[in-house]
């Protein structure tokens, strides 16, 4: 039984990756941005309380399961059930690539259009990977990467 959990930085490719694995394998998919962030402008956190109770539900629900995201907070809910991890380690130039070239996420946006115009603000975001001192960090990946004792695999590429 697979229970995997994919992260790295924003447009590193984890949804590509999540929705691959899915298909191929039968595998439940949750996208962390789906139960992280509360309809607010701007933007606020659902408290952690919260979302790790959608995440334990999703899991309790789903023997076979893939969990993507940026979250570090929200994947230690997972790691204990999970069964590998894969840290899509792409480079910042590579995500600010992968971002300019992003389809449309019709489950996040209303259009392709409303999805553009955060775009500016998404490269600011992926280009500051290396610098946060937060969840959504490359050091917090890192621990988490490095602290997990089941199997791992670290990507530097899409291909």
């Amino acid at each position: 039984m697979r229970k995997v959990l994919v992260f790295g930085n924003s447009a590193s490719g984890k949804s590509t990756l999540a929705k691959r694995l899915a298909a191929s394998e039968q595998l439940a998919h949750l996208d962390l941005d789906l139960l992280a962030w509360q309809a607010t402008n701007p933007p606020t956190r659902v408290p952690l309380v919260e979302s790790a109770k959608a995440i334990e539900k999703f899991m309790l629900q789903h023997e076979h399961w893939v969990i993507e995201g940026c979250y570090s907070d929200l994947l230690k809910v997972a790691e204990e059930q999970s069964t590998e991890i894969i840290y899509m380690n792409l480079s910042v130039d590579d995500c600010i690539i992968n971002a300019n070239n992003r389809s449309w996420e019709p489950h996040k946006y209303a259009s392709k259009i409303e999805q553009d115009a955060n775009l500016a603000m998404l490269i600011q975001w992926v280009s500051q990977y290396d610098l946060r001192d937060d969840n959504f960090s490359k050091a917090a990946h890192i621990s988490f990467y490095q602290n997990y004792t089941g199997a791992k695999k670290m990507l530097t590429t899409n291909s």
